[in-house]
């Protein structure tokens, strides 16, 4: 099954956040609002607003599970993410990442490396995965690996291109 095949609602709860991004290449993010690497936001704002005419998409995954760093409600989430970082691309309702209460999108995500051969369970939040047009999971990313880094930059123009 296609990673766009997997029911995910959107922030606002209208299902369909991944089936949307279905042919476009993809950087699915869990995201926080109270973290360190918070500012991260401004960087994939960036790269949405950048490749987004080319097919490609942002989506960011609000996840509570890592030091209870995104506590609050959809609105107070989206209300955060526009008010200090612009953030203009889809955002999907709040989900568990690891555990026994893992989303199926996650259970499908976490198998694949990153670059340093890291498998399994999320670490931290912000870790990247980007996602071919056809769903495919093409990259893992760490979530030290910021937005404008030149790997995964270099990433996102051979899948846009390929």
């Amino acid at each position: 099954m296609s990673v766009y095949d997997v029911p995910l609602k959107s922030l606002e709860g209208t299902p369909g956040v991944l089936a949307e991004q279905k042919g476009k290449v993809s950087l699915l993010v869990n995201v926080a609002s109270q973290c360190g690497l918070t500012p991260q936001y401004e960087g994939l704002e960036k790269l949405y607003e950048r490749f987004g005419s080319q097919g490609f998409a942002v989506v960011g995954i609000p996840c509570n599970q890592f030091g209870a760093q995104e506590p609050g409600t959809a609105e107070e989430i989206r209300t955060f993410c526009s008010t200090n970082y612009n953030v203009q691309f889809p955002m999907s309702e709040k989900i568990e990442v690891n555990g026994d209460g893992r989303h199926a999108l996650y259970q499908q995500l976490t198998p694949k490396a990153d670059g340093e051969g890291h498998t399994g369970d999320i670490r931290w939040n912000f870790e990247k995965f980007l996602v071919g047009r056809d769903g495919e999971i093409l990259e893992r990313f760490s979530p030290m690996v910021e937005p404008e880094n030149a790997e995964l930059v270099g990433a996102i123009e051979k899948a846009l291109a390929g």
